[in-house]
């Protein structure tokens, strides 16, 4: 059994083999083919954050492969509050096959995997979102027809959850990944020392110049200055991010062969202006669209192993 906490978990050949596996799903599903492999299961999903994309992307993938989906919220009762961790974990192992959990800390994920009997998967914690990245680097390849290898990605914006998982990603598929973050705002020194060791090949590069950074960038990458939880913060990161944004002049640096991505939701104004998020170079809703067949490679994986076509 395998458990989908971390892109440090995943080999660069079971990451090569999952987008290499979307890719087939997405191409299948394109031509309406749709066969139940997941007939019978059932998929847990225990959100303590609001969801979009990863909720939406999860229950179409079940359905699309024959499953069923069981969703729970923060008011169905906290996990860790009404019940401790390890009891909500006891008990889900009896009901589902699988369990996506969208939390605040990432210990708690670890916490519940420890207890699972079924494949716990993260759908986003203050750590790390690897499944976001799934989508992310399946669109990548889709636009540059040799791939991913050899190009350069520049985050702009907060090294978070989304950055360290896109940086792992990179690294692993041998892309060159670039941190533009001014200073407090960029990786520390463990996210460097874990990068260095499971991705020994890889390059990571931190840049506080926006314009100076994209330069050489194939893919420029944004998302919001205050993630949620740190509304606290906003009025701060606004003014420390306030020459960060990815707008027409930033782009008027980069080579013309770049895209633009954003995991979404986008304060437009803010990290992003309307007119790149909608512009020629965006590459966004096709991005969100290939979350859907990303999680059905994951949760085949999964459930079934490699060997079921």
């Amino acid at each position: 059994m395998r458990h989908f906490l971390s892109l440090i978990d995943l080999t660069t050949e079971e990451l090569t083999y999952l987008l290499e596996e979307a890719a087939r799903l997405k191409a299948d599903a394109q031509r309406g083919i749709r066969p139940p492999l997941l007939a019978g299961r059932v998929l847990g999903m225990i959100f303590e954050k609001p969801s979009l994309r990863t909720r939406a992307s999860f229950e179409a993938a079940m359905a699309h492969l024959g499953g069923a989906s069981i969703f729970l919220s923060a008011s169905d009762g906290p996990i860790g509050q009404r019940e401790s961790v390890a009891d909500f974990a006891r008990t889900l192992n009896h009901y589902v096959d699988a369990v996506v959990l969208r939390t605040y800390r990432h210990a708690t994920i670890e916490e519940f995997a420890s207890y699972a009997t079924v494949p716990v998967i993260n759908g986003l914690s203050d750590l790390c979102h690897p499944c976001q990245v799934l989508g992310d680097l399946l669109t990548i390849q889709e636009h540059f027809e040799d791939g991913i290898r050899g190009k350069t990605l520049v985050f702009v914006g907060d090294g978070n959850n989304v950055a360290r998982s896109l940086a792992l990603g990179c690294g692993k598929l041998g892309a060159r990944f670039v941190l533009a973050a001014p200073e407090g705002y960029r990786f520390d020194a463990a996210f460097e020392q874990t990068f260095r060791r499971v991705c020994s090949k890889g390059e990571l590069i931190q840049n506080g110049v926006p314009s100076h950074a994209v330069g050489q960038a194939d893919i420029i990458y944004t998302d919001v200055w205050t993630s949620m939880g740190q509304e606290a913060e906003s009025e701060l990161r606004r003014a420390k991010f306030a020459s960060f944004q990815v707008n027409a002049q930033l782009l008027a640096q980069a080579p013309p062969q770049v895209r633009v991505m954003h995991c979404l939701p986008a304060h437009r104004g803010e990290e992003i202006t309307s007119d790149v998020l909608d512009g020629p170079r965006s590459i966004v809703f096709e991005q969100a669209g290939n979350r859907l067949h990303a999680q059905k490679a994951l949760l085949k994986w999964l459930m079934l192993g490699t060997n079921h076509a």
